[in-house]
């Protein structure tokens, strides 16, 4: 299996090479928007360092201000899920929801789903997900079955569900390719639960495991602007998706069909004209604000929305990474400490190498191989935990070879062994920074990136980055922190004997899948 893996990794490359080809020779002539942010009010009141941040991320990203009261952190799963089910149940007008997948057993949200629906006639709900990851299971039990009684019960002009189905992956190869390793092509990630005009931002999907033992990060938003924004971007990328309805003469009662209102074709007919479009869609987007935003004057908090949507944009716009490396710049300063972390520990050598030579003290956060959610599991996924382990090695070694590990420490997370009694998985994924002087974190970035070479060039993605000096915000920040902290206990190279010794096989193998991981 492992060796079946590879060798679609390396089709995939050969497939990337070819379409990247297609790409340059159509590529529209769209150049980057400018950013329509206002001078801020208030912009005295940060600190120097928060000032250069401000000005260079205002001119990648639109900037949202909030007051006070308009974020809540969330610390563990069960209080996500009820916080989920509760705006579902007081949502009046819009529910809108992106994810990676629905859980197939998730009968309780969606009854929840369908009582708000019934007793609000003026409520719709809107439903984004991948198509490869969420039709895995057809014709059992799966996502599609689960939904399908929505849509029959109140139709498609109050239920819109659709399915991002990737660009990368058509024709011989995704017939031939086994389906769960065609999820390496690439998915649709992002992880956005809106309700009216609030917004709650993960990194956790809609099944059980994220509901209860899956350690992750929840920041809701109760901003009518910001909701608007994420909502905007969901309906656009659902134009380039594929629309769930009911066929009774189908062989599955179901198709997935391409509305002829979608403003583009189909990616497989014409992929240069399918990626022209959505860039011209999605540039506007990604630089604008939404008609309701209105500046406010002296907010303490600021959000910037950040996205990376590389295989549906050429010329790529995307503005994730770029204010990322922007925020990693902040490691050259010794008096600053920092907080990274990745339930999948394959960072991008850019931020790697910021890193490894970081003038300032951090600790890097990953997962220990049994809460790793694909431990013990069947097929070629089973070594998953085992390459990211192996990834934790090379990182210490790369820090020892620089001699900076008394800088920067590698920290594994566990909390029992996962798919076991009491054992939780983590999933956790973000950046967080203590600027000079400060007792706390001011600075952090939440959302579904997992910060890999996969997540910049294979998935959609979209995250916030938070600013702000509001010591109450600050503090919830640090204590999000300390319970991440709580489990976690230092990684050294003695680590790496006995059981935990990596066969050579799966390090040449993680060489190699690097980009899908």
């Amino acid at each position: 299996m492992l060796f079946q893996s590879v060798i679609g990794n390396l089709l995939h490359h050969l497939y990337r090479s070819k379409n990247q080809i297609k790409h340059h020779s159509s590529s529209t002539s769209n150049t980057a928007a400018i950013v329509d942010n206002v001078k801020l009010s208030n912009l005295d009141s940060f600190n120097s360092i928060q000032k250069s941040l401000i000005q260079q991320l205002d001119s990648i990203s639109p900037r949202f201000e909030l007051n006070n009261n308009e974020i809540e952190i969330l610390n563990n799963p069960l209080d996500f899920y009820d916080l989920l089910k509760l705006k579902i149940k007081n949502a009046e007008y819009r529910i809108f929801l992106s994810s990676l997948y629905i859980g197939k057993g998730q009968d309780d949200l969606i009854e929840c789903l369908s009582n708000s629906l019934s007793l609000k006639p003026n409520l719709k709900l809107d439903i984004l997900i991948d198509c490869l990851r969420s039709t895995r299971d057809v014709p059992n039990k799966s996502t599609i079955s689960l939904l399908l009684p929505l849509i029959q019960k109140f139709g498609i002009d109050r239920v819109n569900i659709r399915f991002y189905h990737t660009p990368n992956l058509k024709g011989l190869t995704k017939y031939f390719l086994p389906k769960r390793i065609n999820e390496g092509w690439g998915l649709q990630h992002m992880k956005i639960y809106g309700f009216d005009n609030h917004i709650l931002l993960s990194g956790a999907n809609l099944s059980q495991d994220y509901f209860t033992n899956r350690q992750d990060r929840y920041y809701l938003f109760k901003n009518h602007a910001l909701s608007d924004y994420y909502y905007n971007l969901q309906s656009t990328i659902s134009k380039l998706s594929y629309k769930l309805i009911i066929n009774e003469n189908s062989k599955n009662g179901f198709d997935l069909i391409w509305p002829s209102t979608n403003p583009t074709n189909e990616p497989y007919l014409n992929l240069n004209q399918f990626i022209n479009d959505s860039t011209l869609l999605l540039t506007p987007l990604l630089k604008k604000h939404p008609d309701s935003y209105k500046p406010l004057d002296n907010s303490k908090t600021l959000i910037y929305p950040v996205s990376s949507f590389k295989p549906i944009m050429n010329p790529d716009l995307s503005t994730e990474k770029s204010s990322i490396l922007r925020l990693l710049q902040l490691l050259s300063n010794n008096e600053i400490e920092f907080y990274f972390t990745s339930g999948y520990f394959n960072m991008t050598l850019e931020y790697k190498l910021k890193l490894i030579n970081s003038k300032a003290k951090g600790k890097v956060i990953t997962a220990a191989p049994h809460a790793n959610s694909f431990y013990r599991s069947k097929g070629i996924s089973k070594h998953l935990p085992t390459a990211y382990l192996n990834n934790s090695r090379i990182f210490i070694n790369d820090l020892n070879k620089v001699q900076n590990s008394h800088n920067v420490e590698l920290l594994e997370w566990s909390n029992g062994i996962v798919n076991t009694v009491d054992g939780w998985s983590y999933h956790a994924k973000g950046i967080w920074f203590k600027l000079p002087n400060e007792k706390q974190p001011s600075i952090t970035i939440v959302g579904s990136s997992n910060y890999t070479n996969r997540s910049y060039n294979l998935d959609l993605e979209s995250n916030v980055i938070l600013l702000t000096i509001d010591d109450d915000l600050k503090l919830k920040m640090q204590f999000e922190v300390d319970n991440l902290l709580k489990n976690c206990k230092k990684l050294g190279l003695d680590d790496f004997n006995g059981d935990r010794s990596i066969h050579f096989g799966v390090k040449i193998a993680t060489r190699l899948l690097n980009g899908m991981l």
